[in-house]
């Protein structure tokens, strides 16, 4: 396994264990999920919707074949974090408490940012091979 290929495995298992954490105590609507939620302005009917939309997020970025369906799935994480980002600022909670967002978001990036260059190489391999000769 090259370098490129481990450090997008680690960066986006690590991803997948962020977004699959965080989407257990929504599924259950956990009490303390819902007051958490019910903190930023939002209904508590919300949280089961996400939770569930996480995991099959989760899903999508693990599963192999499905690179169209992996687009989306890094962009429903983007906006997930940037959205919970922006609720914590506007609620006025601290830098410690919406830091962890900005390290989510740096993981979906890298990923991402990973998993383009991964798909690109081997069409740049081919693009310098040799011609085949015909006779």
């Amino acid at each position: 396994m090259n370098k490129l290929n481990l450090l997008y495995w680690i960066c986006t298992g690590l991803l997948a264990l962020l977004m699959t954490l965080s989407s257990v105590p929504n599924v259950l609507s956990d009490p303390e999920a819902v007051a958490f939620f019910q903190h930023l302005g939002y209904p508590a009917y919300l949280l089961p919707f996400l939770g569930v939309a996480k995991l099959l997020g989760v899903v999508a970025i693990l599963v192999p074949g499905f690179p169209r369906l992996r687009e989306w799935a890094y962009a429903g994480f983007a906006f997930d974090l940037s959205g919970a980002l922006y609720s914590f600022i506007a609620v006025g909670d601290p830098p410690s408490m919406w830091l962890p967002l900005l390290v989510g978001l740096s993981l979906v990036a890298t990923s991402y940012f990973l998993n383009r260059r991964k798909r690109s190489k081997p069409a740049s391999l081919a693009a310098n091979a040799p011609l085949p000769a015909y006779s």
